[in-house]
Order: structure tokens, then sequence, then C-alpha cells
């Protein structure tokens, strides 16, 4: 998944839906300058999860001075999911799995597992670009613990000296292109995701951990590794890490059947998303920046 970006404020009428919704105990908070989807949801009790997925944002959105947030009722035993209250079940753990909860997030739960989140992603067989849903067992036997990990891993996604690895390259788009095609995979459009996520650049790593041209989270890197490359991209290379994006671009475009702008919005906001609550607003904005770079980068 993408590098952290600006997310564009929600159309007004959406908004008034959205508060109509909202019980009476909801209330509107108008984003100040400084301000995260951490230090918002901290101060009214809440979880990130939670609060993001209150107002349609993901939890690693960036948040813009004068934005206005729907902030939920703390209810017992209940959840929000855009506009909907729904009840949740107490959780239930038993040796060796955990029900993921309401505000859970996997790097939280990789830590007080004592692992990596790359390594419980990979035994779950799960994406962490992707939202974790509530409810779901997570299976914690044979995961390996942090310290087994690479050398400086903490258990967390950003800076644990997890791959893929940034290294001082620059990429051309003919190079992006032509590994794109080698795949079967538009090259305009692995262009357009190149340019988005990083300008070409290798060396770019975001505030979650995403790294390299195409902006791969430690975990989107394991399974991509594990499922569709057995094991052959080299951790520190531009090449193998737009080679990696190129493939995952592959899978998400046979999942999608072929459709661009589908398979552009699953890498930012995954796949399992999209075919679940359709595109968010900052992933529209994503895709339409995308598929404007397609018809620039698009060759004769």
């Amino acid at each position: 998944m993408a590098a952290m970006r600006l997310r564009i404020l929600c159309p007004l009428a959406a908004l008034a839906a959205l508060v109509l919704a909202a019980p009476a105990a909801a209330t509107i908070h108008v984003v100040a300058p400084g301000e995260t989807l951490t230090s918002v949801a901290a101060a009214d009790g809440l979880g990130i999860a939670q609060l993001a997925a209150a107002n349609d944002l993901s939890p690693t959105a960036e948040l813009i001075s004068g934005q206005t947030l729907v902030i939920p009722p703390q209810t017992a035993g209940a959840v929000w999911s855009g506009s909907t209250q729904v009840a949740v079940t107490p959780a239930r753990t038993n040796e060796g799995s955990y029900v993921v909860q309401p505000g859970d997030t996997l790097t939280a739960i990789a830590e007080r597992a004592g692992t990596t989140v790359a390594s419980l992603a990979a035994a779950n067989d799960l994406n962490p670009n992707r939202y974790l849903l509530i409810g779901t067992v997570l299976n914690l036997d044979g995961i390996a613990s942090a310290s087994s990990e690479a050398p400086g891993s903490t258990g967390s996604t950003a800076g644990t000296g997890l791959p893929p690895y940034p290294t001082p390259e620059r990429v051309s788009a003919d190079e992006v292109g032509s590994i794109a095609a080698a795949d079967g995979v538009p090259s305009s459009l692995a262009d357009a995701i190149g340019w988005q996520e990083s300008g070409f650049n290798n060396d770019l790593v975001s505030p979650t951990g995403a790294t390299g041209v195409m902006q791969i989270e430690p975990g989107t890197w394991a399974w991509i590794q594990r499922s569709l490359a057995k094991g052959e991209l080299a951790s520190a290379s531009a090449h193998d890490n737009v080679l990696g994006g190129v493939m995952l671009l592959h899978q998400l475009l046979a999942d999608t059947g072929d459709d661009s702008a589908l398979a552009a919005a699953s890498y930012y906001q995954g796949l399992a998303s999209v075919q679940r609550s359709g595109m968010y607003p900052s992933t529209q904005a994503y895709v339409n920046d995308v598929l404007a770079l397609q018809d620039q980068f698009a060759r004769p």
C-alpha cells in the first residue's frame, strides 16, 4: 500500500448524511493544524481504527486543517463502521489464538505477542494494508519472535529493519514500464502508481514503513515473496521493488477482471476492503490521480 498522503474532505452531502445517521451522542470535530488521527482518537478515548472507520478513512490517513470529523460515541460492546454502529461479541482467546477487537491493529497485536507485523501477517495470510475485521481469529502459534527476525527488528512496522530495504536509487519510467510489460501489466499503470507513490525514488520510506519505488509495506513484501515471487526478490534493489509491486498489480488486475481503476484502488485501500465497502473518498482521489497519470505515461 501506499505511503501516507493528504486526504481530501468528504463531500458536504456525505458529511450531512453521516451526521444525520449518527446518534445524538456523536459529536463533530474540526481538525486543527498539526492534529492527527492518533491525537484526535487519544483525546476522545477512541481507537484509531474506530475513528477512521467512523469517517471512512484509512487508519494511516493524514488529516487536513479544517477537515470535519465525526466523533462516534463511546458505547460499550459496539463499534462504528462508516455511519453504522454494530454490536461486537466479547473477545474469545484460546492458547495460540486471538480474536480481533475494536481498535486493534496488526502492529499492536504483534507487539503484545512479541512478534513482528510481517510474521503475524504472513502466519495468517493477511495483507497488512487491508483493514482488520473485528472478530477475525488470528493464529499466534509458531510465529517467530521479534528477536529472531532481521537485525534491528522491534516488532513494529516503521524503522524495524524488515525488508524491503531502501536504496539510494531512482528508476525511470521506461525501466518501470519494461518490468511491467514483461509481467503482463500495462506499462502506463505501473508507471502511474510508481510515480504517485514515490516519484520513482527507491530511497523513500513512509512513517508506516512502506518502502521504495512502489511503497511496499514489510508485511505485504513478505506476502509477495511467499505467494507470488517464491522468495526470489532481492530485498535491497530498486528493480525488485518495482517487480514486487508489479507482481501485486498483476494479481489485483486478475482479481478485478483487468479493471485498472479497481486494481489501483485495491493497491491503495486493499482488495477486501474495496469489495466490502467500496472506494473511500481518499481512495477515489488516489484513483483519479493514477488514471490521470496513466494517460500521461501512455506510450504511442
